[in-house]
């Protein structure tokens, strides 16, 4: 490696930090700074994970041995979380589909129950 290459620039590393930071934030993890609330914006988060990895990407062959590992693990990270965080909305869809075919069926069970009644009469 040239001496250029062995060198970690701190500059680098801090905006890759950030970007982490951001995307924490986005998918729910951490509380924002300014609102103290904690927020979730999965199509932001998409759209930051998308961008370190286009820097991931354009950066090839300029950055050092540290830093490649560096922002590798830091998307296998956040994709990673992104994940997670996609599943638990699908188990919520999931959970309230459920429930609304289970209240469902309750007013169809009550509207038969109703006509049979009906009918006797």
């Amino acid at each position: 490696m040239s001496e250029k290459n062995d060198v970690v620039n701190p500059y680098f590393m801090q905006l890759v930090l950030s970007l982490q930071a951001g995307v924490m934030q986005q998918l729910g993890k951490v509380a924002s700074p300014i609102s103290g609330k904690v927020e979730r914006d999965l199509q932001q988060a998409r759209y930051t994970i998308d961008i370190i990895d286009m820097l991931e990407t354009k950066m090839k062959g300029n950055l050092t041995t540290e830093e490649e590992k560096f922002i590798e693990h830091v998307l296998y990270e956040l994709r990673l979380n992104y994940v997670e965080e996609t599943k638990k909305d699908e188990k919520k869809t999931e959970n309230s589909e459920g429930e609304n075919k289970h209240s469902y069926s309750k007013e169809t069970k009550n509207v038969d129950e109703d006509k049979k009644n009906n009918n006797s009469h």
